[in-house]
C-alpha cells in the first residue's frame, strides 16, 4: 500500500525519499496512527513533505488515491487474505473466548451474522435517509441521522488549504507575499513593544519568582527596496497582476520606495502612476537619492521596439538624450542588486527582440511573474 502510495507522490512530482518513507513506516509500526484516514493524512504529510509548497500538490494526489476510504481498516481488509486476518483475529482470542464462539456455531456462523446485522443497519439507515428527505426538522448543519452519528463532512486534503503555496497555481496576493519573504533580513528596531518571554523567565527566575516581565523591539525586516513598475500601453493588460504585487510588496518591505516609468528607465521618472509631465522626477535624483544596498525591482513586459531601448530620442513620449540602455546602466553601476520581472509567460519571451534585449542589459537577471519567478528573483536579491 504505502510503496503505491509513495509512487504516486513521486508521479505528482513531490520530492519524496525513501529515508522519508521509512519514517513513515516507522510510525505506523509503532501505531501512533491506526485505523483513521484522518490521522494517516495528517501523519503522512508531516513525515513525507518537507515544504509547504508542495501541501497543495499532496492534498490532490492523497485525495486521488484514497479515493473513497472512509479509514484505513477497510484498505487493510481489502490487501490482506482473509485466512491471514482469520489466524491473526483467532491468536488474540482466550480460551474461553474459542469455547464460546464454537458453541455459536464456529467463527464462520459468526461473521455470517455479523455481516447480516450490518446490512441491516445500512437498509435501516437508508430509510432514515428517506424521511429525513421528506422534511424532517431537528438537524443540525452537519446532518445528525436517529441514532446520533454524524455524515462526514468535506475531507481534509479536499478542503486544499495550502493552494496559494503551490508554485505552479495562479497568482494572488497571498502567494506572491510568500514568495517575497523570501528576501528578508530581519533586526530588532523602533520602540521596546514585544514581549520577550525567555528573557522574562530567566528574569523571574533569578528574582525568586518574582515576575519581571522583559520588553524588547520588535523584528522587522530592514530590507531596502526600489519598485519600478512600468505603467501604461501594453501594460494595461497586466493591471491586476501589477496590482496584487504591489499590495503584496507594500505590505512585506517596511522600506519601499515605489516609481513608475513608461516602456523603459529613462532621464524621468514619477510617484504617480498617471505619469503627469509637470511631476516627472529626474532619474539622477533618485540615482544619488538611495544608497547602493537598495534592491531594485523592475516590473514591465520589455515589449516596445528595440529602438526605444538603443537609440537616444527612443521614448514615445518625450525626446530622451540618452538611449535607455545608457540609463539601465547606470542603475545597474548604482545599486548592488538588480531585477526585472515580466508578467509575459516566459516561453514567448524569445519571440520578442526588446524582451531579449532588455534580459541581457539586466545580466540575465529578468524573472517570470509567477510564484516560482518570484521566489528565484528574492533568492537573487538575498544573495
Amino acid at each position: 500500500m504505502l510503496i503505491n502510495f509513495f509512487m504516486a507522490l513521486k508521479k505528482a512530482r513531490i520530492p519524496v525519499s525513501i529515508t522519508e518513507l521509512l519514517h513513515l513506516l516507522e510510525i505506523l509500526k509503532a501505531r501512533l496512527v491506526y485505523a483513521d484516514i484522518d490521522e494517516f493524512y495528517y501523519m503522512s504529510r508531516m513525515a513525507l513533505v518537507k515544504d509547504e509548497r508542495h501541501y497543495d500538490k499532496f492534498d490532490r494526489a492523497f485525495s486521488t488515491y484514497f479515493k473513497g476510504l472512509e479509514d484505513l481498516a477497510s484498505l487493510l481488509t481489502s490487501l490482506i487474505p482473509d485466512e491471514y486476518l482469520r489466524r491473526e483475529f483467532e491468536k488474540s482470542l482466550t480460551a474461553e473466548d474459542l469455547e464460546k464462539i464454537k458453541s455459536l456455531g464456529g467463527l464462520e456462523a459468526l461473521i455470517e451474522e455479523f455481516k447480516r446485522q450490518v446490512e441491516d443497519a445500512a437498509r435501516g439507515e437508508g430509510k432514515d435517509k428517506d424521511k429525513e428527505g421528506k422534511g424532517r426538522e431537528g438537524k443540525g448543519k452537519e446532518g445528525d441521522d436517529r441514532k446520533g452519528k454524524k455524515r462526514r463532512g468535506k475531507r481534509s486534503w479536499d478542503k486544499r488549504d495550502y493552494k496559494a503555496y503551490d508554485d505552479n497555481i495562479e497568482l494572488g496576493t497571498r502567494g506572491i507575499k510568500i514568495a517575497l519573504r523570501r528576501l528578508r533580513k530581519f533586526a530588532r528596531t523602533g520602540a521596546e513593544d514585544e514581549f520577550d518571554i525567555d528573557n522574562t523567565i530567566d528574569k523571574t527566575a533569578k528574582n525568586g519568582g518574582m515576575l519581571d516581565i522583559i520588553m524588547r523591539p520588535e523584528r522587522r525586516n530592514t530590507v531596502k527596496v526600489l519598485l519600478m513598475l512600468d505603467s501604461g500601453g501594453s501594460m494595461d493588460a497586466h493591471v491586476k497582476v501589477c496590482e496584487e504585487l504591489f499590495s503584496a510588496a507594500r505590505s512585506e518591505f517596511k522600506h519601499l520606495e515605489v516609481f513608475y516609468f513608461h516602456n523603459f528607465i529613462y532621464d524621468g521618472v514619477w510617484k504617480e502612476h498617471n505619469r503627469r509631465m509637470s511631476e516627472r522626477l529626474d532619474t539622477f535624483d533618485l540615482l544619488h537619492k538611495y544608497t547602493h544596498d537598495y534592491k531594485v525591482i523592475f516590473v514591465g513586459d520589455a515589449t516596445m521596439a528595440p529602438y526605444e531601448i538603443t537609440h537616444a530620442g527612443g521614448s514615445v513620449e518625450h525626446w530622451n538624450e540618452e538611449a535607455g540602455a545608457i540609463w539601465i546602466q547606470r542603475v545597474l553601476d548604482t545599486f548592488d542588486k538588480v531585477i526585472w520581472i515580466n508578467p509575459t509567460p516566459q516561453d514567448t519571451w524569445e519571440y520578442s527582440n526588446s524582451v531579449a534585449l532588455t534580459k541581457r542589459l539586466v545580466d540575465n537577471q529578468m524573472f517570470p511573474l509567477t510564484i516560482r519567478g518570484i521566489e528565484e528573483g528574492m533568492n537573487f536579491l538575498s544573495k
